[in-house]
């Protein structure tokens, strides 16, 4: 049935004029099925009800398509982290708060990954040769206003606060985003595809927990140490 949604959405904004959109919807829903390997311009254009050449004057191929797709499930990451983020309970405490902050968007960035597996390898996956992918950044400071890496960001303003409150040296943070993601990457693809992904929910539960957790102590000054707030 939510395909099914999402398709007639998909036409309905075609018959709005706005045939774009409608064929990134349609691949949303194709990355959503089966990840990056199923989104295809063509079978895009058929969910939208239209033909494959009114897509192509839209997309010039495959891989662009994919991007807009990539991007779209870049920006649904980021969603879930910053949700996870919201429900936290106020603190009265800012470096608590900066704390949990950051164990709250890594467990919604591994949720987001178990909840949407295919659009979790979209957002990650990479672009046809040919694709306008964004070439501006080297893995170190992105943009800040790119829709594609504000998952990212987030993560940077949250490493950002716990310097700010002094619950993190100044000179811990260089390289932390490194740290964390890989941490966190790695332990969503290890429920997806690997040997955790058979554990039981509260097991599973429990390790994404105290991973998130363990990243967070790792970058905090120790408890009683002169420069701890």
């Amino acid at each position: 049935m939510e395909t099914n949604r999402a398709s007639q959405g998909a036409k309905a904004g075609y018959h709005h004029g706005d045939l774009r959109n409608a064929l990134i919807t349609a691949g949303v829903e194709l990355a959503t099925d089966g990840g990056p390997a199923k989104v295809v311009l063509r079978e895009a254009a058929r969910r939208a009800g239209v033909s494959p050449t009114a897509a192509y004057r839209h997309f010039a191929g495959q891989g662009d398509l994919l991007l807009a797709v990539k991007i779209h499930a870049q920006q649904l990451l980021a969603d879930a982290m910053e949700r996870v983020a919201a429900s936290l309970p106020p603190g009265d405490h800012p470096g608590a708060a900066a704390e949990r902050r950051l164990a709250a968007i890594g467990r919604g960035y591994v949720g987001f990954a178990l909840e949407h597996p295919g659009l979790f390898r979209t957002a990650f996956s990479h672009s046809a040769p040919g694709a306008a992918e964004d070439t501006g950044w080297g893995g170190v400071t992105p943009p800040a206003d790119n829709p594609q890496y504000r998952s990212y960001n987030l993560l940077s303003q949250a490493l950002d606060e716990l310097v700010a409150t002094g619950r993190m040296p100044a000179g811990n943070r260089p390289g932390a985003e490194a740290a964390a993601w890989s941490t966190a990457h790695g332990l969503a693809m290890l429920l997806l595809d690997g040997p955790m992904g058979r554990l039981p929910a509260t097991d599973r539960d429990a390790v994404i927990v105290r991973t998130t957790d363990t990243i967070v102590a790792g970058l905090l000054v120790p408890r009683g140490h002169p420069g701890s707030r």
